[in-house]
């Protein structure tokens, strides 16, 4: 059985940068992995002096001096975590019988801070849906991996030190910025579940950082608009502004088609429209459902139509490659000028179509 040990390496005389002002010796911790009677080290950047390392048991000691307390306590728990990954691979390829050495150990080790760094890991994960089709949610968990790497200014980390109280703390930070429980738990699913991945590989060991932050989902109070929102939205005279009358008319739109899902409208074909009635599939259920065509509907239509295009509204345009990016980009524009609308009528909630 492959086993792992912890040593002091003394710095050699003439490339230490040497003792301190008690004369101790400075090096460095080394991890040595022993397998089949071979041997193999893999240096670490923790230097230490030898009075802060007890040779005898293999762990630090707490300084003399106290402006090195947080240093060996860093050091301590960096160590705690090394040793972790190690071993996970060492039983992790024990448990599939693999013929291995202690230079694949040592490799293994290595490549850990490629595979199960948090931007790298979920990475793989956001082309894996892209790959399944599952663009959505790949969207998701891309905003998600922006989310967090703001939150960090930009640093990486690895999975396994996810801990409970950054976690926390990225919690918090989300709140500070306006957020609602829903939102922060939006990204709190996304993350553990991430991480949760990362544990099914064997990977990262469950160490439960999410327990502490909230997760669920609460029941949001729906207010409808009511019959007098409607007109006032309908007389606001918006000819001066393109793009509060375009998003209005959308808008209008979804509501004259019983509440249809802007990614549905967006998506709607001519050739939908048949004998007076509009029938389409839903894309999030593939339920199939019909409305009819009215008057208002006709005009809103004509207003925008491109002969050109097989599509009925103008929400995506005929040429572009990516339709789920082109969609994306326009429900953007349209919600962020339904807010704008909503404000003009003093609409308590933001005024958006999904």
């Amino acid at each position: 059985m492959a086993s792992v040990k912890i040593k002091f390496q003394p710095d050699r005389p003439n490339g230490g940068k040497g003792a301190n002002v008690c004369g101790d010796e400075e090096g460095h911790i080394v991890l040595t992995v022993t397998h089949n009677s071979l041997s193999r080290s893999v240096a670490t950047d923790y230097r230490v002096y030898s009075s802060e390392w007890d040779r005898r048991v293999s762990r630090f000691i707490v300084p003399a001096d106290s402006s090195r307390l947080k240093l060996i306590g860093n050091y301590r728990e960096e160590l705690r975590r090394d040793v972790g990954r190690l071993r996970r691979i060492i039983i992790s390829m024990e448990n599939r019988d693999m013929d291995f050495s202690a230079d694949d150990v040592v490799e293994a080790f290595r490549m850990f801070v490629v595979d199960y760094s948090l931007r790298a890991f979920m990475t793989h994960q956001i082309e894996f849906l892209k790959e399944r089709g599952r663009l959505r949610t790949a969207e998701t968990y891309s905003s998600a991996l922006r989310s967090f790497m703001r939150f960090r200014r930009g640093r990486d980390l690895l999975l396994d030190c996810l801990t409970q109280e950054m976690v926390m703390r990225y919690e918090s930070y989300l709140r500070s910025r306006g957020l609602t429980p829903n939102s922060t738990s939006f990204y709190m699913r996304i993350l553990r579940a991430v991480y949760n991945r990362a544990v099914e590989q064997g990977g990262v060991p469950q160490e439960m950082p999410f327990r502490k932050v909230y997760t669920g989902v609460e029941r949001t109070r729906k207010r409808a608009l009511t019959l007098t929102d409607i007109r006032r939205i309908l007389r606001l005279d918006f000819r001066s502004s393109p793009s509060l009358d375009y998003a209005r008319d959308m808008f209008m739109l979804s509501f004259y088609m019983r509440g249809m899902s802007l990614i549905d409208m967006a998506h709607l074909k001519k050739a939908d429209l048949e004998d007076g009635h509009i029938t389409y599939r839903r894309r999030k259920t593939g339920q199939c459902l019909c409305v009819a065509w009215t008057q208002e509907m006709q005009y809103i239509s004509d207003k925008y139509n491109l002969a050109t295009s097989p599509y009925l509204l103008p929400l995506i345009s005929p040429g572009s490659k990516n339709t789920r990016v082109a969609y994306r980009n326009v429900a953007y524009r349209i919600n962020r000028s339904l807010k704008i609308i909503g404000a003009m009528i003093g609409y308590g909630s933001p005024l958006t179509l999904y």
